[in-house]
């Protein structure tokens, strides 16, 4: 099967099944599960290109692997916290509610087919990893792999601790600034960037690998300036206040650093 048809195919499923996701988060009036189908969507397209691209069967098994443990890792964290909270929706999509306010709809569903097309575009390097048919692993195939698996026990480690501060009722209303969160305000966002950087890793020994460099500065983007941090300490400012903004003063916003004295 062809790369382009791999492509379409791929797209349209996607396209296809975010369609169904938003009609079901419409009739549940929480349009957050989108996150969760997001996350969950990466291990299904990276089983779908293990099964039907030509590369050598070993490394197909292995990139199918690794993204589908970090994708069903990423949608269950996301799965209970959403339907954990559910009715209350996610702060973001309340922030979007009232700024798509005019036709929210159908803003609503282009934003979800957006998400589809964003699968595949970050999975270039899911493909270019199961077409690569040379036999025996790369250098740069294990040096990836590696640093998946210290980016993943790190975003695993923020998020446990995160979820045990929260868990604490005399931390209700407080910042966590323990653990992970003490050297950066989203420990999580910067190992999740670290996932994509070793798919980067991993792709750079097949052919045209190096064109999958797009999927981790299109992450780091929209951690950065989009939809990561800036909605995130939007959403924080409002429900911390102060004590949010000296934790803004005194700790690094993505890079794990020694904080600053207050």
């Amino acid at each position: 099967m062809s790369t382009l048809l791999l492509i379409v195919i791929a797209t349209a499923a996607l396209c296809a099944g975010f369609a169904v996701i938003y009609t079901l988060a419409k009739r549940m009036d929480n349009y957050g599960i989108v996150d969760i189908a997001w996350s969950y969507a990466f291990g299904a397209l990276a089983l779908f290109y293990a099964l039907a691209a030509p590369g050598w069967l070993p490394r197909r098994l292995l990139i199918a692997t690794i993204v589908v443990l970090w994708s069903l890792r990423l949608g269950t964290h996301l799965y209970i916290r959403v339907i954990g909270h559910h009715p209350e929706e996610d702060g973001r999509y309340q922030e979007m509610r009232k700024r798509w306010a005019d036709g929210f709809a159908g803003k609503m569903f282009v934003f979800y087919q957006q998400q589809a097309v964003s699968v595949v575009i970050l999975g270039l390097p899911f493909l270019l990893i199961a077409r690569n048919s040379a036999s025996g692993f790369h250098p740069l195939e294990i040096a990836g792999a590696v640093l998946w698996l210290i980016a993943i026990l790190g975003e695993s480690t923020a998020d446990a601790q995160l979820k045990a501060f929260k868990k604490n009722p005399a931390n209700k209303g407080k910042v966590c600034d323990v653990g992970l969160w003490h050297f950066s305000r989203h420990p999580n966002y910067f190992f999740e960037w670290g996932v994509w950087v070793a798919y980067f890793l991993f792709a750079c020994a097949s052919p045209w690998g190096w064109l999958s460099v797009i999927c981790p500065a299109a992450m780091l983007y929209l951690l950065l300036r989009v939809t990561g941090i800036p909605m995130t300490e939007e959403q924080s400012l409002r429900s911390r206040g102060d004590a949010y903004r000296r934790y803004q003063h005194t700790t690094s916003a993505f890079i794990p650093w020694f904080p600053k004295k207050s």
